[in-house]
Protein backbone atom coordinates (compact mmCIF):
# COMPACT_ATOMS: atom_id res chain seq x y z
CA UNK A 1 0.00 0.00 0.00
CA UNK A 2 1.72 3.67 -0.02
CA UNK A 3 1.93 5.66 2.46
CA UNK A 4 -0.05 8.18 2.23
CA UNK A 5 -2.63 10.54 4.03
CA UNK A 6 -5.56 8.58 1.99
CA UNK A 7 -3.67 4.99 2.77
CA UNK A 8 -3.60 6.33 6.60
CA UNK A 9 -7.42 7.18 6.72
CA UNK A 10 -8.75 3.76 5.08
CA UNK A 11 -6.28 1.93 7.83
CA UNK A 12 -7.71 4.22 10.28
CA UNK A 13 -11.08 2.73 9.36
CA UNK A 14 -10.21 -0.63 8.57
CA UNK A 15 -8.27 -0.84 12.29
CA UNK A 16 -11.13 1.12 14.22
CA UNK A 17 -13.00 -1.46 15.67
CA UNK A 18 -9.59 -3.35 16.72
CA UNK A 19 -8.01 -0.20 18.75
CA UNK A 20 -8.72 2.63 21.22
CA UNK A 21 -8.95 5.82 20.70
CA UNK A 22 -6.24 7.08 23.30
CA UNK A 23 -6.19 10.44 25.49
CA UNK A 24 -5.22 13.51 25.29
CA UNK A 25 -3.64 15.32 28.95
CA UNK A 26 -3.53 18.90 28.65
CA UNK A 27 -0.73 19.98 30.95
CA UNK A 28 -1.32 24.28 32.38
CA UNK A 29 1.70 26.41 32.76
CA UNK A 30 3.51 24.92 35.66
CA UNK A 31 3.05 21.06 35.81
CA UNK A 32 6.18 19.05 34.94
CA UNK A 33 7.82 22.17 36.02
CA UNK A 34 7.03 23.15 32.58
CA UNK A 35 7.04 27.19 31.89
CA UNK A 36 4.06 26.45 29.61
CA UNK A 37 0.93 24.71 28.45
CA UNK A 38 1.67 21.52 26.71
CA UNK A 39 -0.28 18.24 26.11
CA UNK A 40 0.83 14.43 26.11
CA UNK A 41 -1.09 12.34 23.53
CA UNK A 42 -1.11 9.04 26.00
CA UNK A 43 -0.83 6.00 23.61
CA UNK A 44 1.06 4.32 26.54
CA UNK A 45 -2.96 3.39 27.23
CA UNK A 46 -3.03 1.93 23.43
CA UNK A 47 -3.59 -1.90 23.49
CA UNK A 48 -0.39 -4.13 24.17
CA UNK A 49 0.83 -0.72 25.95
CA UNK A 50 2.33 1.18 22.99
CA UNK A 51 1.03 2.66 19.53
CA UNK A 52 2.79 -0.48 17.91
CA UNK A 53 -0.96 -2.33 18.03
CA UNK A 54 -2.28 0.04 15.10
CA UNK A 55 0.72 -1.03 12.76
CA UNK A 56 -0.04 -4.02 13.98
CA UNK A 57 -3.51 -4.73 13.33
CA UNK A 58 -3.17 -2.90 9.98
CA UNK A 59 -0.65 -5.73 8.55
CA UNK A 60 -2.79 -8.05 9.77
CA UNK A 61 -6.08 -6.79 8.11
CA UNK A 62 -4.25 -5.63 4.84
CA UNK A 63 -2.57 -8.62 3.96
CA UNK A 64 -3.07 -12.74 3.26
CA UNK A 65 -2.27 -14.53 6.03
CA UNK A 66 -0.67 -18.14 5.65
CA UNK A 67 -2.50 -21.45 7.63
CA UNK A 68 1.57 -21.03 9.58
CA UNK A 69 0.39 -17.91 10.97
CA UNK A 70 2.77 -14.59 11.57
CA UNK A 71 6.50 -13.97 12.90
CA UNK A 72 7.93 -10.81 13.67
CA UNK A 73 11.37 -9.96 15.58
CA UNK A 74 11.13 -6.90 18.19
CA UNK A 75 12.57 -5.92 21.43
CA UNK A 76 9.40 -5.98 22.88
CA UNK A 77 6.34 -4.02 22.25
CA UNK A 78 6.02 -4.71 18.66
CA UNK A 79 6.35 -8.22 19.67
CA UNK A 80 3.37 -7.83 22.03
CA UNK A 81 1.68 -6.08 19.75
CA UNK A 82 1.44 -8.48 16.83
CA UNK A 83 0.57 -11.45 19.52
CA UNK A 84 -2.12 -9.23 20.76
CA UNK A 85 -3.88 -8.76 17.29
CA UNK A 86 -2.78 -12.38 16.34
CA UNK A 87 -5.05 -13.61 19.41
CA UNK A 88 -7.77 -11.22 18.91
CA UNK A 89 -7.85 -12.33 14.81
CA UNK A 90 -7.35 -15.70 15.98
CA UNK A 91 -3.83 -16.30 13.79
CA UNK A 92 -1.18 -18.42 15.33
CA UNK A 93 2.00 -16.00 16.26
CA UNK A 94 6.05 -16.80 16.57
CA UNK A 95 7.62 -13.86 18.07
CA UNK A 96 11.88 -13.49 17.90
CA UNK A 97 13.20 -11.29 21.37
CA UNK A 98 16.76 -10.47 22.03
CA UNK A 99 18.37 -10.94 25.16
CA UNK A 100 17.82 -7.49 26.28
CA UNK A 101 13.96 -7.65 26.30
CA UNK A 102 12.79 -7.06 29.94
CA UNK A 103 11.09 -10.62 31.85
CA UNK A 104 8.10 -8.29 31.74
CA UNK A 105 7.98 -7.88 27.44
CA UNK A 106 8.48 -11.26 26.92
CA UNK A 107 5.53 -12.43 29.81
CA UNK A 108 3.09 -10.08 28.15
CA UNK A 109 3.82 -11.41 24.49
CA UNK A 110 3.65 -14.99 26.27
CA UNK A 111 0.26 -14.24 27.96
CA UNK A 112 -1.19 -13.04 24.65
CA UNK A 113 -0.70 -16.47 23.18
CA UNK A 114 1.94 -16.22 20.83
CA UNK A 115 5.04 -18.25 21.16
CA UNK A 116 8.55 -16.67 22.18
CA UNK A 117 11.84 -17.36 21.30
CA UNK A 118 15.14 -15.54 22.21
CA UNK A 119 16.71 -15.02 19.20
CA UNK A 120 20.44 -13.42 19.96
CA UNK A 121 21.68 -10.94 21.88
CA UNK A 122 20.50 -7.82 20.14
CA UNK A 123 17.23 -6.64 18.42
CA UNK A 124 19.81 -7.18 15.17
CA UNK A 125 20.11 -10.82 15.94
CA UNK A 126 16.46 -11.54 16.87
CA UNK A 127 15.47 -10.06 13.52
CA UNK A 128 18.07 -12.66 11.54
CA UNK A 129 16.79 -15.27 13.34
CA UNK A 130 12.89 -14.07 12.63
CA UNK A 131 13.67 -14.23 8.74
CA UNK A 132 15.45 -17.93 8.91
CA UNK A 133 11.93 -18.98 10.49
CA UNK A 134 9.96 -17.07 7.77
CA UNK A 135 11.90 -18.57 5.39
CA UNK A 136 11.30 -22.40 6.56
CA UNK A 137 7.83 -22.06 7.84
CA UNK A 138 6.16 -19.86 4.85
CA UNK A 139 4.97 -17.59 7.91
CA UNK A 140 3.89 -13.57 7.52
CA UNK A 141 6.98 -11.45 8.11
CA UNK A 142 5.55 -8.36 10.52
CA UNK A 143 8.50 -5.57 10.32
CA UNK A 144 8.68 -3.89 13.39
CA UNK A 145 9.17 -0.50 11.24
CA UNK A 146 10.43 -0.73 7.62
CA UNK A 147 6.91 -1.71 6.29
CA UNK A 148 4.01 0.34 4.24
CA UNK A 149 1.30 -1.66 6.59
CA UNK A 150 3.34 -0.74 9.31
CA UNK A 151 3.95 2.89 8.67
CA UNK A 152 0.32 3.48 7.21
CA UNK A 153 -0.61 1.81 10.29
CA UNK A 154 1.54 3.81 13.10
CA UNK A 155 0.06 7.14 10.78
CA UNK A 156 -2.87 6.66 12.10
CA UNK A 157 -2.31 7.88 15.28
CA UNK A 158 -1.19 11.56 13.80
CA UNK A 159 -4.91 11.51 12.54
CA UNK A 160 -6.43 10.92 15.87
CA UNK A 161 -4.36 13.24 17.77
CA UNK A 162 -5.06 15.93 14.69
CA UNK A 163 -9.20 15.39 15.64
CA UNK A 164 -8.10 15.59 19.58
CA UNK A 165 -6.24 18.99 19.74
CA UNK A 166 -6.00 21.43 16.19
CA UNK A 167 -3.41 24.32 16.00
CA UNK A 168 -0.70 22.65 17.73
CA UNK A 169 3.20 23.61 15.93
CA UNK A 170 5.23 21.29 16.68
CA UNK A 171 5.09 17.71 17.99
CA UNK A 172 7.64 15.58 19.58
CA UNK A 173 8.31 12.14 18.91
CA UNK A 174 10.20 9.49 20.09
CA UNK A 175 12.36 7.64 17.42
CA UNK A 176 13.83 3.92 17.52
CA UNK A 177 13.22 2.49 13.98
CA UNK A 178 11.22 5.30 12.66
CA UNK A 179 8.49 3.56 11.70
CA UNK A 180 6.22 5.45 14.12
CA UNK A 181 7.40 9.43 13.28
CA UNK A 182 7.36 8.14 9.57
CA UNK A 183 3.60 7.75 9.97
CA UNK A 184 3.20 10.98 11.78
CA UNK A 185 5.08 12.87 9.37
CA UNK A 186 3.17 11.85 6.52
CA UNK A 187 0.27 12.55 7.85
CA UNK A 188 1.08 16.40 9.33
CA UNK A 189 3.49 16.93 6.40
CA UNK A 190 3.34 20.82 5.55
CA UNK A 191 0.90 21.27 8.50
CA UNK A 192 2.77 20.88 11.61
CA UNK A 193 6.66 20.24 12.28
CA UNK A 194 7.34 16.86 13.54
CA UNK A 195 10.52 16.45 15.80
CA UNK A 196 12.23 13.21 16.31
CA UNK A 197 14.04 12.58 20.02
CA UNK A 198 16.60 9.67 20.40
CA UNK A 199 18.36 8.42 23.03
CA UNK A 200 21.49 8.63 22.82
CA UNK A 201 22.70 5.13 23.03
CA UNK A 202 19.80 4.55 20.03
CA UNK A 203 20.76 7.27 17.10
CA UNK A 204 19.33 4.99 13.95
CA UNK A 205 17.27 7.97 12.59
CA UNK A 206 20.10 11.24 13.06
CA UNK A 207 23.17 8.96 11.74
CA UNK A 208 21.28 8.19 8.77
CA UNK A 209 20.59 11.85 8.13
CA UNK A 210 23.81 13.08 8.41
CA UNK A 211 25.21 10.29 6.03
CA UNK A 212 22.67 10.21 3.55
CA UNK A 213 21.40 6.78 4.08
CA UNK A 214 20.52 4.26 6.54
CA UNK A 215 23.52 3.10 8.29
CA UNK A 216 24.53 0.84 11.18
CA UNK A 217 24.90 2.23 14.75
CA UNK A 218 26.18 0.90 18.15
CA UNK A 219 22.77 0.25 20.32
CA UNK A 220 22.44 0.77 23.87
CA UNK A 221 21.29 2.61 27.30
CA UNK A 222 17.53 2.73 29.38
CA UNK A 223 15.62 2.72 26.72
CA UNK A 224 17.29 0.35 23.98
CA UNK A 225 14.66 -2.78 24.56
CA UNK A 226 12.08 0.23 22.63
CA UNK A 227 14.15 2.56 20.74
CA UNK A 228 16.92 0.71 19.92
CA UNK A 229 17.42 -0.36 16.04
CA UNK A 230 20.79 -0.42 14.91
CA UNK A 231 19.50 0.64 11.65
CA UNK A 232 16.68 2.51 10.80
CA UNK A 233 14.96 1.53 7.36
CA UNK A 234 14.94 2.44 3.62
CA UNK A 235 11.49 3.67 3.64
CA UNK A 236 11.82 5.61 7.29
CA UNK A 237 14.74 7.48 5.58
CA UNK A 238 12.99 8.58 2.76
CA UNK A 239 10.11 9.69 4.57
CA UNK A 240 12.01 11.24 7.29
CA UNK A 241 14.84 13.24 5.30
CA UNK A 242 12.45 15.28 3.48
CA UNK A 243 9.20 15.16 6.38
CA UNK A 244 10.44 15.41 9.83
CA UNK A 245 12.21 18.55 10.59
CA UNK A 246 14.93 17.69 13.26
CA UNK A 247 16.12 15.37 16.08
CA UNK A 248 16.71 15.91 19.32
CA UNK A 249 19.65 13.78 21.36
CA UNK A 250 18.55 13.01 24.87
CA UNK A 251 20.82 11.22 27.77
CA UNK A 252 19.59 8.04 29.82
CA UNK A 253 19.75 10.90 33.04
CA UNK A 254 17.00 12.79 30.93
CA UNK A 255 15.06 10.01 30.05
CA UNK A 256 14.87 8.55 33.19
CA UNK A 257 14.24 12.05 35.54
CA UNK A 258 11.40 12.51 32.53
CA UNK A 259 9.85 8.99 33.34
CA UNK A 260 10.15 10.07 37.00
CA UNK A 261 8.36 12.78 37.15
CA UNK A 262 5.48 11.44 34.68
CA UNK A 263 4.73 8.78 37.41
CA UNK A 264 5.31 11.53 40.36
CA UNK A 265 3.54 14.29 39.02
CA UNK A 266 0.98 13.35 36.69
CA UNK A 267 0.67 9.67 37.11
CA UNK A 268 1.52 8.70 33.92
CA UNK A 269 3.63 5.65 33.90
CA UNK A 270 5.77 5.66 30.67
CA UNK A 271 8.92 3.12 29.81
CA UNK A 272 11.87 4.86 29.32
CA UNK A 273 10.99 5.20 25.87
CA UNK A 274 7.70 6.28 26.13
CA UNK A 275 9.15 9.28 28.29
CA UNK A 276 12.03 10.19 25.42
CA UNK A 277 9.96 13.02 23.91
CA UNK A 278 8.90 14.71 27.10
CA UNK A 279 12.50 14.66 27.96
CA UNK A 280 13.97 17.12 25.21
CA UNK A 281 11.74 19.85 26.64
CA UNK A 282 12.16 18.79 30.35
CA UNK A 283 16.21 18.60 29.86
CA UNK A 284 15.71 22.08 27.81
CA UNK A 285 17.20 20.25 25.15
CA UNK A 286 14.31 21.68 22.60
CA UNK A 287 13.43 24.98 24.12
CA UNK A 288 10.11 26.67 22.22
CA UNK A 289 9.49 30.12 20.99
CA UNK A 290 7.66 32.15 22.82
CA UNK A 291 3.73 31.10 22.25
CA UNK A 292 5.10 28.06 20.40
CA UNK A 293 2.24 24.90 21.05
CA UNK A 294 3.81 21.47 21.79
CA UNK A 295 2.26 18.25 21.79
CA UNK A 296 4.36 15.64 23.05
CA UNK A 297 3.81 11.82 22.37
CA UNK A 298 4.14 8.93 25.34
CA UNK A 299 3.85 6.46 22.99
CA UNK A 300 4.72 3.55 25.58
CA UNK A 301 3.73 2.19 28.83
CA UNK A 302 5.42 -1.03 29.44
CA UNK A 303 7.20 -0.55 32.55
CA UNK A 304 9.19 -1.67 35.11
CA UNK A 305 7.26 -0.64 37.78
CA UNK A 306 9.90 -0.84 41.02
CA UNK A 307 11.98 1.30 39.00
CA UNK A 308 8.87 3.97 39.26
CA UNK A 309 7.98 2.58 42.82
CA UNK A 310 11.37 3.06 44.48
CA UNK A 311 12.41 6.89 44.34
CA UNK A 312 8.35 7.78 45.82
CA UNK A 313 8.73 5.02 48.88
CA UNK A 314 12.50 6.55 49.42
CA UNK A 315 10.58 10.30 49.59
CA UNK A 316 8.32 8.64 52.33
CA UNK A 317 10.57 7.60 54.74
Amino acid sequence: MPITAAAIEAAYDRITPHIRVTPLLQLRKGDLGLPFATSLKLESLQHSGSFKARGAFNSLLSQDVPLSGVTAASGGNHGAAVAFAARALDIPARIFVPQIATPAKIARIRAYGAEVEVGGATYAEARRTCETWREASGALDIHAYDAEATIVGQGTLALEWEAQTRGLDTLLVAVGGGGLISGIATWFAGKTRVIGVEPEGCRSLSAALAAGGPVDVEVGGIAADSLGARRCGELVYDICRMAVDDVIIVCDDDIREAQQRLWREAQVVAEPGGAAALAALTSGRYVPQRGERIGILVCGGNADLTVLAAPALASVT
